[in-house]
């Protein structure tokens, strides 16, 4: 393949969330910032809602990664909370420890689950399915968006 059809791949922000710095880095990890050969990914961290917060308002977030066994804001409640208070929020996907947990991810809107602990061929098939669905665009759950 010559240097001209090289194409560089896209570049996305996900934040990670989780009130552990262990588990924020199990999760980058498992997801590598080459999730794919066509998609580059540069981490932001929060541990608190309130950092979620001002990094969503600071920054354009491509997608967010919360731990839903963080403490005291899970990370099914801060999916529900954005979904509710932001007009265009990111794609959100939560990391349960009870896949019988999906029912309450469902109802946060969640765009996708993934369970502990994590597999990171599953994590990173995932993770690069939503950012190309976002690159497609693909309008997150719990999102009005415009109709075309």
């Amino acid at each position: 393949m010559s240097d001209v059809t090289k194409r560089e791949p896209d570049k996305y922000t996900v934040l990670l969330y989780s009130d552990d710095i262990k588990v924020r880095d199990k999760i980058r990890l498992a997801i590598g910032v080459r999730p794919a050969v066509d998609l580059s990914v540069e981490f932001v961290d929060a541990s608190t809602w309130e950092e979620c917060r001002r990094l969503l308002d600071d920054y354009e977030i491509d997608l967010m990664v919360l731990d839903g066994e963080a403490t005291p804001a899970g990370g099914l409640g801060i999916a529900r909370q954005t979904k509710d208070e932001y007009a265009d929020p990111p794609p959100t996907c939560v990391v349960i420890a009870r896949a019988a947990d999906r029912w309450l991810a469902a109802y946060a809107q969640v765009d996708e689950t993934l369970v502990y602990p994590l597999d990171p061929v599953t994590t990173g098939q995932t993770i690069a399915g939503m950012l190309r669905a976002r690159r497609n665009g693909a309008i997150p759950l719990g999102t009005l968006g415009t109709l075309g």
